[in-house]
């Protein structure tokens, strides 16, 4: 029986338009296939901020940012924890991935087109010693453009290639099995959709109308992980960060389902580390939603004030922006799954901002007076200020009574204690007048703020929350978010994946976030965060380069 193409991908999100650009590239035949219409091409990054790291940049240099590989690998390796036996290959994929940040990343991207914004952002700080979690300096290189603008150059390569025939897409064509034959992957089958004209993100028709088969000699799974199904996600939440949530929000549509990690598994693939997640706890249900439970992920300056569901301020060092997991694990230690943030005006004006390409238009659209509007505006982005109107988790009174009345109120229980939350906001309030403090946070907010980028767009200068001339207060109820899988298929640098016996699998390759987005998990237990979009377009170039070689 004839080959139908080269390479089979499956998966059109951003991790599958790399590998099957790359594949028409080298003169091969390709075809993309995807559950979803086209409206959806590109996945996930396209609702993503474009957040890439990036290792000793001319925008890190430009800003006096001193980075090395040296520095950057040091700080994946203590954010990663890697300890498992498993972590062999997810171990080399991340020494391979911080070079190439180090290395070709940044201008591969920039022959296509790719730009970056010239403020570099501090994500994930860490707080603990130098070998512990986090970025010892700003590395969050923020796409011009966000997530659309890192989709487009390989949706007009893909599209280019379509044009030439090298390139073949079939949409609503949702693979339900995975041929292997005498230990070679050799084709996918499937259901045909009904077509839908849904707006991207949102829920389409699993109307079956046919089937389908194809074969080739190499087969890509590029098919994202499972934040949408919440099922999925109890089902593998580890132990370390205590019990699920009962209520959770979602920051990925209802199709990032998980479904063909698990139909790889029962074809021979190896799945690690699958109890290995990323999910976020600045979580605010979207008051405008595209998808069911659709939540937003705020990205905090550091100022705001973190309190636990019963009003107990979060312990040094688990401030906004410093370590998502290990907030996590407190948050849940604590026997709820929510907390709460107090803030002022002046903090959400300068230190608020909401990931996702479709909450930051001034970026998104490449518009530059949109923009330094985020530096002169009297209030803040006007997404922001929408959720701050409109928003089910969002708070705003001019005194503390009133402010924590509806805070127990919204909760729907008394667990708040005036006096308690008082003393402790005027406790650190005592200490902004003083240089010489000894409240963690408060050091932190004058280290934010020897860094140019975030003195000028990120920290608002220090001041007392109980100051009535930066209100009115702000109180923020935060759920759990879902978000990344960070195991997945084990892969060698090859993109190939392993089969249950620990041998590799004939024509099999998998990329992005089924493949933990590089070795079965190149993040370990932690992300550093802007390497999700990284590790798509790492282990999809991978992936795409191995698989043109291997079928001549």
């Amino acid at each position: 029986m004839a080959d139908d193409a080269d390479v089979i991908v499956v998966g059109a999100g951003l991790a599958g338009l790399v590998a099957a650009t790359e594949i028409a590239d080298a003169g091969k035949r390709v075809i993309v296939l995807d559950q979803e219409g086209e409206q959806s091409l590109g996945g996930q990054a396209f609702w993503s901020f474009g957040g890439l790291f990036l290792v000793d940049s001319p925008e890190q240099r430009r800003l006096g940012i001193k980075d090395s590989v040296d520095l950057a690998l040091q700080d994946w390796m203590g954010t990663a924890g890697f300890d498992r036996d498993e972590d062999h290959w997810p171990r080399k994929w991340a020494e391979a991935y911080v070079a190439f940040a180090a290395g070709e990343k940044r201008a591969w991207l920039r022959a296509m087109g790719h730009r970056n914004f010239p403020i570099v952002g501090w994500a994930e700080r860490g707080g603990y010693d130098a070998m512990g979690h986090g970025n010892s300096v700003p590395r969050f290189h923020v796409t011009w453009g966000t997530g659309p603008g890192i989709v487009e150059p390989f949706e007009r390569r893909a599209r280019e290639a379509a044009n030439n025939g090298r390139l073949t897409f079939k949409f609503r064509h949702r693979v339900d099995a995975l041929s292997v034959t005498n230990g070679t992957a050799d084709g996918v089958s499937g259901a045909i959709l009904e077509p839908t004209t849904v707006e991207r993100g949102k829920s389409s028709s699993r109307t079956v109308i046919g089937d389908f088969s194809l074969r080739a000699p190499a087969v890509i799974v590029a098919s994202g992980g499972i934040g949408g199904n919440h099922d999925l996600v109890r089902q593998n939440w580890p132990t370390r960060l205590g019990q699920p949530p009962r209520f959770m929000i979602s920051g990925v549509p209802e199709h990032v389902d998980g479904r063909m990690i698990g139909i790889t598994e029962a074809a021979g693939g190896r799945i690690i580390n699958r109890d290995r997640m990323w999910h976020y706890v600045e979580g605010i249900q979207n008051w405008n939603p595209i998808w069911p439970r659709h939540g937003i992920r705020i990205l905090p300056g550091p100022s705001s004030l973190w309190f636990d569901a019963t009003g107990k301020r979060l312990p040094a060092p688990l401030f906004p922006g410093s370590d998502t997991l290990g907030q996590l694990h407190h948050i849940m230690g604590t026997g709820y799954d929510y907390s709460w943030f107090i803030l002022t005006q002046s903090i959400i004006k300068k230190e608020f901002a909401l990931s996702g390409s479709e909450q930051n238009p001034d970026l998104t659209g490449k518009s530059w007076r949109m923009t330094i509007k985020r530096a002169t505006n009297k209030g803040a982005p006007a997404p922001v200020e929408a959720f701050k109107r409109h928003g089910a988790d969002f708070i705003v009174r001019d005194n503390l009574a009133d402010l924590v009345g509806a805070m127990n109120t919204l909760a729907g229980n008394e667990l708040l204690k005036l006096d308690h939350i008082k003393a402790q906001i005027e406790a650190r309030d005592r200490e902004i007048a003083n240089p010489f403090v000894k409240d963690a946070q408060v050091m932190n907010l004058h280290n934010a703020r020897r860094y140019i980028g975030d003195k000028l767009i990120r920290t608002a200068k220090p001041h007392r929350i109980l100051d009535p001339e930066h209100g009115p207060l702000i109180a923020v109820k935060l759920n759990i978010l879902t978000r990344k899988t960070l195991g997945g298929l084990e892969t060698d640098l090859d993109s190939r994946v392993f089969g249950h016996d620990h041998q590799i699998i004939r024509g099999l390759y998998a990329a992005g976030e089924a493949a933990g987005f590089g070795g079965g998990g190149m993040h370990g237990y932690r992300s550093l965060e802007g390497t999700f979009l990284g590790g798509c377009l790492f282990s999809g170039r991978n992936a795409g380069r191995a698989a043109a070689k291997a079928v001549g």
